[in-house]
């Protein structure tokens, strides 16, 4: 994610329930992953078996990770064998959970079929019995499909179009009367027929597994977060409030720029790459102290914060001096500022690279105001030379994106050369108006922001003489 420090003083207030506020319902169970030893559910049940998982960092802290070239599950009992508690119902309930996959859709998915929550076993002749999410090899649809091993299958489904490492929110609700699926805690497709088609009793004591089949082979390729499940129908109003109880922090749905998830590996590390925005910048670095180690590469945090108001006539500024901790020791960090802590339309300002452990000092700040956000190495797009923070906070556009323009100038050509507002009319500008356009300064590989002058046209390009 964007791992950011916003500097603000803010009041406090106890928080009330509105009128006429109701409970959200108690899950049957719940599986927040937090036990990497045992795997105990929420309840303190023990799974029936588990191997070649781990847990990620990301979401929460603990996501459960499903991803690995070997034999991969986590299966638990659907009914508990010592106090005869039923941990999922498959005719009539609700479930809910998060999950963050390691592929994007415009890249062609995870290539194989992604196996989300799985009880029994689907065929295609309905052979045996099945009840479970699924995601198909191209990462166009999430599916709800349940076999009774009679021959019938029953399948909802809905088009995605997701983007590696953002977490999702997927609720599904069903009944004999109804069955609805939820994405992101607005409602993707329903279907008013209802369920009457579900495994026997034999195929539910062979229990459920989440992140894979019950081979381990059909792996979801991604992460998983808080599963909860219910014995009763959730109404739209509470599957949206149950969205945004646990909508914090790192668990943000795609459009939040500031929660984007920086990794889907379970020890995410960062590996250099060429960035277009490098360099010190206007941080100046004053000290070097002993540096504190994140858990990720994208665990870091801005501390040891002071400002003053600098005062020069009529004219005040403000310096601030900050440090740097956490992440890890060679990763350069985007710092960015900011006078408006949210705006649509204004963006973020890069300020430098700085590096754990470093102490720096900002000078020239404005005297009201000032917000500063760190960001994270991470890239949707290795080697093209953005990082997502880069892209979402300063170019305002979107990592998944495309990362050139109609022209073909990449938008980190742009950002290397200062020009960090991306308008349509970008290519065809001349900033140094030498009276060659920017697209045909990326051509030739000159400066869009120095003049050229009329020598560059004695040169020749590919045996041309002049500029394309």
């Amino acid at each position: 994610m964007i791992a950011a420090a916003f500097l603000f003083c803010a009041g406090s207030a106890v928080a009330q329930e509105p009128p006429g506020y109701t409970p959200l319902p108690t899950p049957l169970d719940s599986w927040s992953f937090y036990d990497e030893t045992n795997w105990t559910d929420d309840l303190g049940n023990a799974p029936i078996s588990f191997t070649n998982i781990t847990t990620s960092d990301l979401g929460d802290g603990w996501s459960l990770d499903v991803d690995t070239n070997l034999p991969a599950w986590l299966n638990y009992n659907i009914f508990e064998p010592t106090n005869g508690a039923t941990n999922l119902t498959v005719n009539t309930g609700s479930i809910t959970f998060w999950y963050g996959p390691d592929w994007a859709t415009t890249n062609g998915g995870p290539g194989q079929w992604a196996e989300l929550v799985d009880v029994g076993e689907w065929t295609s002749n309905s052979s045996y019995g099945y009840w479970g999410f699924s995601i198909d090899p191209s990462g166009s649809n999430v599916l709800f499909l349940s076999q009774d091993g009679l021959g019938d299958t029953y399948c909802l489904y809905s088009p995605i179009s997701w983007t590696t490492n953002y977490f999702h929110f997927v609720a599904l609700t069903y009944s004999s009367t109804n069955v609805s699926l939820y994405l992101d805690g607005l409602l993707a497709t329903n279907d008013p027929g209802g369920l009457s088609i579900w495994p026997d009793s034999n195929v539910l004591s062979d229990g459920v597994f989440f992140g894979s089949d019950t081979n381990g082979d059909e792996q979801s390729s991604g992460l998983f977060n808080l599963v909860q499940t219910y014995d009763s129908v959730l109404d739209s109003n509470i599957v949206r409030e149950i969205y945004g109880s646990q909508n914090y922090d790192a668990l943000m749905p795609a459009e939040n720029a500031f929660m984007r998830l920086s990794s889907a590996t379970s020890s995410p590390s960062y590996t250099p790459q060429f960035e277009a925005v490098s360099g010190s910048g206007n941080l100046v670095l004053v000290a070097n102290v002993a540096g504190i180690n994140g858990s990720s590469a994208y665990n870091i945090w801005i501390t040891n914060v002071t400002a003053t108001v600098v005062r020069s006539g009529t004219t005040a500024t403000t310096t601030m001096t900050f440090t740097i901790q956490g992440g890890q020791s060679d990763v350069p960090y985007d710092v960015f500022a900011n006078p408006l802590l949210h705006s649509a339309t204004n963006a973020w300002a890069w300020m430098g690279q700085g590096y754990q452990g470093g102490r720096y000092t900002l000078t020239n700040l404005p005297a009201f105001d000032c917000f500063l956000i760190l960001g994270t190495p991470y890239s949707s797009n290795p080697n093209l030379g953005l990082t997502d923070a880069y892209e979402l906070l300063v170019l305002q556009i979107s990592p998944s994106g495309p990362q050139f323009d109609s022209y073909g100038v990449p938008y980190a050509w742009y950002a290397q050369h200062g020009l960090t507002t991306i308008t349509n009319g970008l290519a065809t500008a001349d900033p140094d108006q030498d009276a060659i356009l920017n697209y045909q300064e990326y051509l030739y590989g000159t400066d869009p922001q120095v003049s050229q002058g009329f020598a560059i046209w004695a040169n020749t390009l590919n045996g041309t003489s002049g500029i394309p």
